[in-house]
């Protein structure tokens, strides 16, 4: 197939090519373990430029279909949790009101799920969480892209609600979970984020409420995190170059 070229009104020609290629590994095209072709067969196949291919694969790495393996390509994962049939309710990561929709139910979903991991968290979940919080937090230190490690900081507390149901949710949704992956380079505006102390600040609050088995103050510190990542996300709109 050769995706149409030119802005699609409502969907961007990177979803485009992220929803085909899902469908492409939920009908089996690419079984499980199968690797998927290369960048170069991907780019003809499709019609698109290299950083769309990248980002489409990305998109297929965040919500957990696809793992790239260096020197060796990109490999279809186990979903057991994803069914044919399933959608990704068209959230494109490149239109700014799918990713504030995405926030929004966040927002409500997360609050309870990070109260919930305070109070029922095993000990082998508290250990992971905290070792997903120390991977992002040494990403948010040494300036490297935080996406796939916010991501999975979130998917551990997720977990550790020992309702399988807030996994699913975050799975699903894991293309529009982290909206800062939309802006990274080369789309994205230049220099370090400088809302990376505060970020990293939050998850930290969230880290320390969630260890402690409190409820309450860990629903308040994602509040608070979900809140300012609203607020974070308007501010970047505004200075990615237009």
């Amino acid at each position: 197939m050769a995706a149409q070229k030119g802005k699609d009104s409502t969907r961007s020609l990177v979803q485009q090519v992220a929803d085909r290629l899902r469908s492409q590994i939920l009908d089996g095209t690419y079984a499980v373990g199968a690797r998927l072709p290369t960048e170069a067969a991907l780019m003809e196949g499709f019609g698109v430029s290299r950083t769309v291919i990248r980002e489409a694969v990305a998109t297929l790495r965040y919500i957990g279909l696809v793992e790239p393996r260096q020197g060796a390509g990109v490999f279809v994962l186990d979903h057991p949790a994803i069914r044919p049939g399933d959608e990704t309710w068209g959230i494109d990561p490149g239109r700014a009101s799918s990713v504030l929709e995405v926030l929004e139910l966040r927002r409500v979903i997360e609050i309870e799920a990070a109260g919930l991991a305070a109070q029922r968290r095993s000990p082998a979940q508290e250990g992971h969480i905290l070792e997903q919080y120390d991977a992002l937090h040494r990403a948010f230190r040494d300036g490297l892209p935080t996406a796939e490690a916010d991501f999975r900081f979130h998917l551990a507390i997720a977990d550790a609600t020992n309702n399988p149901r807030f996994r699913d949710f975050m799975t699903l949704l894991g293309a529009g979970l982290i909206p800062r992956h939309t802006f990274d380079a080369p789309q994205g505006a230049p220099g370090p984020d400088p809302d990376a102390a505060a970020a990293d600040a939050e998850h930290g609050a969230l880290l320390n409420a969630i260890l402690a088995g409190d409820a309450g103050a860990a629903r308040d510190a994602m509040q608070v995190h979900m809140d300012n990542s609203v607020t974070r996300y308007r501010n970047l709109l505004r200075r990615v170059p237009r």
